[in-house]
């Protein structure tokens, strides 16, 4: 097994163009005492939209290490990969984020959840586990509620996981997370307790493990949500990850990992409390807000810059109901308050940027055009050379908002 170390940023790179301007914040924390590993990601859908293979993240990765000077661990992520589109990852990554979200209320045979309950008697009546006050009271009923909700999807993780040792020929060259995130309910601490005995069971040696938490995760904006009831949750699943990682022989290095974690201001105090408290380890993917981000660069940028960020967003605007639907569980855009076409062709470049750049005290700020602009990146993908041209003539105004974005509204408050 691969470890995967303790704090760890997901970071994508959907045009392959801003590993360097990523990497550099990296760089940073590490002069601020701060040790965090970037992993790039990218999902199959993002490449099939954009028309690129996980090889070309791969050399982004690679190329921004050597010419940078980066002497730390890197590593590249599958994303949200199954059985069907795991294989063209193979041997770019060495992160596999197993998503086995479409498979969690498919019932095992009734024999396996049987199997299950007997294996696992230490799971009925009252478990108390450390750091968290009040004991789980948990019925015979409870367990094979969750295992007929969740003991199929861990299956397939480990036919996907098995699939990956077989590709890969052998265990020692990569990292392995299971994602249950985009589902609709959150998964409560007693079954995060129960799906970690069934992981277990299964073999596959986990290091991150993404749940779906309660409140909204939606793409590139703050966290919707109770923002207490998010503390006590992350609190007690990180008190059943050290438990089960005691009880039933996981790796030590098993962390919790949030996913669409960019953006998330509300709550990354409760988070950087519980790490600091508990001495847990962190997965966090800050993905999109890269892209957007690029975004902000060029309108910053005035010109030409702008004129292509306004024509990314009036196209979006025109194909909002086609772009929007495949995010429909992270996204909640109110279409009536998107500014119209005609509205934004008017707009400064400071307009823009008050509207797009993530800063909630900001009069001119709109949360509903910055996610549309977020699952917006197929039209810029369908601009081809332009738009990179543009981020190579904008570079260095592009390149200081993507690094201090993730250094100061990301990596600083998290962990200084």
């Amino acid at each position: 097994m691969k470890t995967c170390p303790k704090y760890t940023f997901g970071v994508g790179d959907r045009f392959a163009n801003g590993a360097h301007a990523q990497l550099a914040a990296f760089i940073e924390a590490k002069k601020l005492g701060i040790d965090i590993t970037p992993v790039w990601n990218k999902s199959n859908r993002e490449h099939n939209i954009i028309g690129s293979e996980p090889i070309q993240t791969r050399q982004a990765a690679d190329k921004a290490v050597a010419d940078l000077g980066w002497t730390g661990e890197y590593l590249l992520d599958a994303d949200h990969i199954n059985l069907s589109t795991v294989d063209r990852f193979v041997a770019p990554c060495d992160f596999f984020t197993l998503d086995v979200a479409d498979d969690i209320g498919e019932a095992a045979t009734p024999a396996d959840v049987e199997a299950f309950i007997a294996r696992h008697p230490e799971l009925i009546g009252t478990v108390a586990i450390d750091g968290i006050a009040q004991p789980f009271q948990i019925t015979r009923e409870d367990v094979e509620k969750t295992a007929n909700q969740f003991l199929k999807a861990t299956q397939k993780a480990a036919a996907i996981y098995q699939h990956i040792v077989a590709a890969k020929g052998g265990v020692d060259n990569f990292v392995t997370e299971v994602s249950m995130d985009e589902t609709d309910s959150p998964q409560t601490p007693p079954e995060m307790l129960i799906i970690l005995a069934a992981i277990a069971d299964q073999g596959i040696p986990i290091q991150t493990i993404a749940p779906k938490f309660t409140g909204r995760f939606n793409k590139g904006v703050d966290y919707v949500g109770d923002v207490p009831q998010f503390e006590k949750e992350f609190n007690d699943d990180l008190a059943v990850i050290a438990h089960a990682v005691k009880n039933y022989g996981l790796p030590a290095t098993l962390k919790l990992s949030v996913h669409s974690g960019s953006d998330k201001f509300s709550i990354y105090p409760a988070i950087k409390r519980a790490i600091q408290r508990t001495g847990a380890g962190l997965h966090i993917k800050t993905a999109g807000t890269n892209w957007l981000e690029e975004i902000v660069g060029l309108a910053e940028a005035g010109g030409t810059g702008l004129a292509l960020a306004k024509e990314i967003y009036i196209k979006a605007l025109e194909k909002k109901e086609a772009l929007c639907e495949p995010y429909a569980t992270v996204i909640d855009i109110d279409y009536a308050k998107l500014p119209s076409a005609e509205e934004v062709s008017g707009w400064t470049s400071t307009q823009f940027t008050d509207a797009l750049r993530h800063d909630p005290a900001n009069p001119g700020y709109n949360a509903n055009l910055r996610q549309l602009l977020h699952v917006g990146f197929k039209v810029a993908a369908q601009l081809g050379d332009t738009y990179i041209q543009a981020l190579k003539d904008n570079s260095t105004v592009v390149a200081k908002n993507v690094t201090g974005n993730l250094l100061d509204r990301h990596m600083k408050v998290l962990f200084l």
